[in-house]
């Protein structure tokens, strides 16, 4: 079936929405229902150990580490990813393109989390893109290139190594699992 009209939505009509939704195109997605426990957890042992590599590390100072935080793209996209990592200076709102992003792949996110923001965010530069998979404590690492992502590994108790200008991170995914 194709429809005549379909609606383009934009960030201010993003903005007076209740809940939780992405925009993608002017497209709106739920983001619902909220969450497992499992997916949660990946989510705060990531950001905790992302964190805790930053302030290790004296020349990883102007990196800020956000969690479950917009971060708009343009006029119509809007994606909060799981984790972010940004180097560089960053107001109230994210409005420049994050150097490492991670998703917690859950069921009802698989295709947007694979396919879609995959797609979006090696076009938009994200320098590293991390999915995430509570289920079978596997971290699929890929790293943007001049022909879009590359992977690079699958990891589950490894070290994470990611290369952020003068900033060289050593990240335990042995302690993103529950």
């Amino acid at each position: 079936m194709t429809f005549a009209y379909q609606e383009h939505y934009t960030v201010e009509d993003y903005r007076q929405w209740q809940g939780d939704w992405e925009l993608f195109a002017g497209m709106p997605y739920a983001m619902t229902p909220s969450p497992s426990v499992s997916h949660q957890m990946v989510i705060v042992n990531a950001v905790s150990r992302f964190k805790l590599a930053i302030d290790e590390h004296a020349g990883c100072g102007h990196c800020i580490v956000l969690a479950e935080t917009d971060w708009q793209i343009s006029n119509d996209t809007v994606v909060r990813p799981d984790a972010m990592i940004l180097c560089r200076e960053v107001g109230d709102r994210v409005l420049v393109t994050p150097d490492v992003i991670m998703e917690v792949v859950s069921p009802s996110s698989t295709k947007r989390d694979e396919q879609m923001k995959f797609e979006l965010y090696a076009r938009e530069g994200v320098a590293y893109y991390l999915l995430a998979y509570p289920e079978s404590r596997l971290l699929k690492f890929y790293c943007n290139g001049v022909d879009g992502f590359r992977k690079l590994g699958d990891y589950s108790d490894q070290p994470l190594e990611l290369a952020l200008g003068q900033c060289l991170l050593l990240v335990d995914t042995a302690r993103f699992w529950r």
